[in-house]
């Protein structure tokens, strides 16, 4: 029942028992009858009433007052509108707590600025990207904190489409790319991504092209030098000619050579492992490189071969022919003449497959060794020219290794030689044929060449 009908059937029952004492008694008893209960009526409300302002004072669910009557009715009321905020008060804020769940997940920096581009608010990436303190920087204004050239006319644009480039003082070598939009009522989201990875590949790829460009000039500036030549003196002594023509194929096959290691990479690049896994029969295919290694080296050096009892594993045949084939050349290319190289395979103590090249040549700096893997990279660029070397060679046994899942270790001082080990995992070496031996002996096949 309604309060409305309560109180009207309150006072009509007030309104009867007046009219009847009056009937039974005198009209004068019945006005005092109504009137007394008239007052009582009053006073249950004001108590009631002032039950209510002292909630009002500390309102909770727990202590809603309880009457009966119509007041019972409104406390009613009260108790289950206080519930039903309760209920959507806690959703809001298991929401809330949801969308500050996901915030802090994100990779990327978020940042809330109010109207005056005081933080709001800002995840830890964001903290870790601006160096700001969340909840000790709250209130502040961000240009006031992160001190970035430009960032108050960025902030003040707040053009969704442009974005602002930005170094960390405390990480210099990070790069930071920042993003304002606009929303609410004058409020701000900023967004900070890392884009130092996006920015090394760009780099990478901007140096490749360089190099590439580079490196294909020079043999065509020599190709075409000759071919004017020609064509500006079309006789020309035999001997000349032959010399020019030479010298333009030896132009041309290095550009071959490029373009071979070129295709070599992409495709290497292009999966995770060997297209084709197959029994290898590395003593075969080491005393192949030996071979070509003499004949690269034309009587120049001492190269011997060391080979382990049953020499074989399983993989990649042509990928790892390519990948020991560029090790064994590097070491005839870098190594004086009269100079030793050795070329070795063994099972280590963890039972897995080891190869190595061994020289006794020029060495490398230690500050050299962890780029020799990166592409054009080389120690000595004239010296690489003199030897026809691409700079792309260790760049191939780098991805051929990963494919096979074996690592590259590298050992080298200035004039004292080189060492190249490659070691592979255990499991590539149990194949048929194989007769690995736990302490590295072997029965070795000695191949000297002076």
């Amino acid at each position: 029942m309604t309060v409305w009908r309560l109180l009207a059937l309150k006072f009509a029952m007030v309104a009867l028992l007046a009219v009847g004492v009056g009937a039974w008694l005198t009209p004068l008893a019945g006005w005092i009858t109504a009137f007394v209960a008239l007052a009582l009526l009053y006073t249950r409300h004001i108590h009631q009433l002032t039950r209510l302002e002292h909630w009002l004072k500390a309102p909770g669910i727990d202590n809603v007052p309880d009457a009966a009557g119509a007041w019972g009715v409104v406390f009613a009321g009260i108790y289950r509108a206080l519930r039903r905020e309760i209920r959507e008060r806690d959703a809001v804020k298991h929401e809330l707590e949801l969308f500050m769940q996901a915030a802090q997940a994100l990779p990327d920096g978020i940042v809330i600025l109010d109207r005056g581009d005081e933080l709001s608010w800002c995840n830890d990436t964001a903290a870790r990207h601006l160096g700001v303190r969340p909840g000790g920087d709250y209130g502040l204004r961000l240009t006031n904190i992160v001190r970035v050239p430009r960032l108050a006319a960025f902030l003040q644009s707040a053009n969704p489409d442009e974005t602002l480039e930005y170094r960390p003082a405390a990480n210099p070598g990070q790069v930071l790319s920042l993003k304002s939009i606009p929303f609410g009522k004058g409020r701000k989201l900023l967004v900070s991504l890392d884009v130092t990875q996006i920015e090394r590949a760009d780099t990478t790829r901007r140096d490749f092209i360089a190099n590439v460009s580079h490196e294909l000039r020079t043999p065509l500036t020599v190709i075409h030098g000759f071919l004017e030549h020609m064509r500006d003196a079309p006789v020309l002594p035999a001997e000349q000619a032959r010399r020019h023509i030479a010298l333009m194929s030896q132009q041309s096959d290095r550009m071959l050579k490029i373009v071979d290691d070129l295709l070599m990479l992409s495709r290497l690049e292009g999966g995770d492992a060997p297209h084709r896994e197959e029994p290898v029969d590395v003593h075969a295919m080491l005393q192949a490189l030996a071979e070509e290694a003499r004949a690269l080296s034309a009587g120049r050096h001492h190269i011997e071969v060391n080979i382990a009892r049953g020499a074989a594993m399983s993989g990649s045949a042509d990928e790892l022919r390519s990948a020991f084939g560029n090790l064994v050349s590097n070491a005839v290319r870098y190594t004086p003449a009269g100079g030793r190289i050795a070329l070795a395979w063994r099972i280590d103590e963890k039972n897995r497959p080891l190869f190595s090249v061994k020289d006794n040549g020029i060495g490398i700096a230690a500050e050299h060794i962890p780029r020799l893997t990166e592409r054009f990279y080389r120690v000595d660029r004239g010296r690489s020219r003199e030897t026809g070397g691409t700079g792309l060679g260790l760049a191939i046994v780098k991805h051929v290794l990963l494919r096979h899942q074996a690592t590259l270790e590298i050992e080298s001082a200035l004039g004292t030689g080189s060492e190249f080990r490659v070691l592979f995992p255990y499991w590539r070496g149990n194949v048929a044929g194989a007769t690995p031996t736990s302490n590295g002996a072997s029965g070795a096949a000695d191949v000297d060449a002076a």
